[in-house]
């Protein structure tokens, strides 16, 4: 019964956000400069031909009308015809989000295993020499910039030595996992200090609790309080911050995806930016904020399994 009113509480703040991101994304896109009519027909375009394409699209209704038809075949479940591709925008999302979901798979999977080790490695002896280093590598990680360190990767591994591709998705699993290896190893690298960060802290102050001592008065093994005590109760911060991180990752792939040229939603969104098409910026918009709504949901649902305090 909690976790169903967990669920409905997630629900409904999933209707208000999304309620609140097509407003503001409907009225920034339609106050930035430019004419969609014009950019869709050309530069020679005539005037009539201009005012038919904005007939057409309803470019020439009023702002609160465009809204309220948007609105309208948004419950329907129509998000709109791409002006660029003349396709429907969720066809166009269909298509370009699993190298985007398989990316950010491939990024955790990368990053969580040496993140819970070097955590580990780092908490068993706080201030000792492998703390210090631990700790001097991710800041390295966190400091260098992910776009940066991406170009580099793919200079050095994919122009000059030949032993990954610099671009594209491949075929197959074997061709995802090759073509998709540095961008991401090189999304990785920055990943792994925020959570090593998180999870040492948290190993750090569960092993000076109260229940620990309790444990080893009763005369348990430090194995057995590390692996039963102390690791199973420092997850859940790092586990939430790991949800916002997945988040993140699906909403902010233009970056690595625009580096290595993988047709993706980031690819998507920056040529749906330069084009103004507006019904698919609309609509990844909408897809960016309901993923880091149901990212956090699941989130939420699991720390409430490992933890019944949380179900409150």
């Amino acid at each position: 019964m909690a976790q169903l009113r967990l669920i409905a509480r997630r629900l409904i703040q999933l209707a208000g956000v999304m309620l609140g991101i097509s407003i503001v994304t409907f009225l920034l896109l339609h106050m930035a400069p430019g004419d969609p009519a014009r950019l869709l027909a050309g530069e020679r375009a005539s005037a009539e031909t201009i005012a038919a394409i904005r007939m057409q699209y309803g470019l020439d209704l009023p702002l609160w009308q465009q809204f309220i038809t948007y609105v309208a075949n948004l419950l329907a479940g129509d998000i709109g015809q791409s002006l660029r591709f003349q396709r429907p925008v969720s066809e166009l999302i269909q298509q370009f989000m699993w190298p985007t979901l398989f990316l950010t798979v491939y990024v955790v999977c990368l990053a969580v295993p040496p993140a819970v080790a070097l955590s580990i490695l780092s908490a068993r002896n706080p201030g000792g020499t492998a703390d210090q280093i631990v700790r001097l590598v991710g800041i390295a990680g966190l400091t260098i910039p992910v776009f940066w360190l991406g170009i580099m990767m793919s200079r050095f591994f994919g122009v000059s030595l030949g032993w990954f591709p610099v671009s594209g998705y491949g075929v197959g699993l074997a061709g995802h996992l090759h073509h998709l290896f540095l961008p991401a190893l090189s999304t990785a690298v920055w990943l792994v200090p925020v959570l090593t960060q998180s999870l040492r802290a948290a190993l750090i102050e569960k092993a000076m609790a109260d229940f620990v001592t309790a444990a080893r008065a009763q005369g348990a093994s430090e194995r057995e309080i590390f692996w039963r005590t102390i690791l199973p109760n420092s997850v859940l911060p790092t586990l939430n911050l790991l949800g916002v991180m997945v988040a993140f990752l699906i909403g902010g792939a233009v970056i690595v995806e625009t580096v290595y040229a993988v047709p993706g939603l980031g690819t998507l969104m920056i040529g749906a930016l330069l084009g103004r098409d507006y019904y698919v910026v609309q609509g990844l918009t909408l897809v960016f904020a309901m993923s880091t709504v149901l990212v956090t949901l699941a989130v939420d649902l699991l720390a409430a399994f490992i933890d019944p305090r949380v179900r409150a």
